[in-house]
């Protein structure tokens, strides 16, 4: 018994350190396995460039899990958001980032509102949106892709340190507020538990709306970094986003219900590690579906380590 429960023990203190190990492993497996080639700076430039994206997506979405709720809408608000940026880029770029955040913090806050006034549970809210808004997307490019400013936006993709540091801006805010302020505090507990939260004089409608609207509006930051690589916007944009944005959270340690072992790592070490597993692959040669289903056994076995199951019987 006692052997036991020193094996449980050993295993809940490792249990946050496996992402990183992980992470550190499947990098040296890769970089063996494709001759040195993952770590040449060419390469390191091409993986970091598939990062930027999805790791200021996750830090929303981050939010939004950590309280207990899901968003599979995360990949049409992009797509709405690119809409507007590059409309907006062809008169001013910094009207455009604006425009971009809006219209994703306005698509938020249509999730933010079903889910919290109407009382639809956060998955199925989102999953409408989420073909609504694809929808739209696919009309406004059905004729052909909807370009931007597409000089400005080449000269902006080609500075890496612009993309590195607006990515690490908004990581290192997404850090701050989480760890060092009542911010993260309240997240935690509405996601640990909403009716004790409440109690214990949190806002909790208020503080799920506006997750929502932080979330799409962060997203909408995203589509910049995510328009100006492309210069333009066709029916596919942001499209398995959601998904990328799921596996990756989960990757790095993410509770699949939130609660107070939630911690904003997860961001950062799952973005990583879908990306370097994502790129690694497609290095070897893999086609997509091998591609697909390497994932999703990985995938299963860091559900398996990180659920707790006493709390997944209640999706909010």
């Amino acid at each position: 018994m006692a052997e036991n429960k020193n094996k449980k023990s050993l295993m809940t203190k490792l249990r946050p350190f496996l992402p990183i190990i992980g992470l550190v492993l499947i990098f040296i497996i890769f970089d063996i396995l494709t001759g040195g080639k993952m770590h040449e700076v060419a390469k390191l430039k091409l993986l970091l460039s598939q990062v930027y994206v999805l790791m200021i997506a996750s830090s929303g979405v981050f939010f939004i899990m950590t309280m207990g709720g899901l968003d599979f809408s995360q990949g049409s608000i992009l797509g709405m958001a690119s809409l507007a940026v590059c409309y907006l880029s062809k008169i001013n770029m910094i009207l455009a980032v604006i425009g971009g955040i809006v219209v994703g913090a306005a698509v938020g806050a249509i999730n933010g509102y079903f889910y919290v006034n109407r009382k639809i549970k956060s998955f199925i809210v989102t999953i409408c949106t989420m073909f609504l808004f694809r929808g739209v997307i696919k009309f406004m490019t059905s004729g052909a892709p909807v370009s931007g400013d597409l000089l400005t936006m080449m000269n902006l993709n080609s500075s890496d340190a612009l993309k590195i540091g607006l990515t690490l801006v908004v990581v290192l805010i997404g850090l701050f507020l989480f760890n060092f302020t009542g911010f993260g505090i309240r997240l935690k507990a509405i996601g640990a538990g909403e009716k004790a939260a409440m109690f214990g004089g949190i806002r909790t409608d208020r503080t799920k709306f506006l997750i929502y609207v932080l979330a799409g509006a962060i997203t909408g930051f995203a589509a910049f970094i995510a328009t100006i690589k492309t210069g333009s916007v066709t029916y596919s944009a942001g499209n398995q986003l959601e998904t990328q944005i799921l596996i990756a959270l989960v990757l790095g340690g993410m509770p699949i219900t939130g609660g107070a072992k939630a911690s904003f790592l997860n961001v950062i070490v799952g973005s990583l590690l879908y990306t370097v597993l994502s790129f690694g692959l497609n290095m070897l040669g893999m086609t997509t579906q091998t591609t697909q289903l390497i994932q999703g056994v990985i995938f299963l076995i860091f559900v398996a380590i990180f659920a707790d199951r006493k709390s997944l019987k209640v999706i909010k």
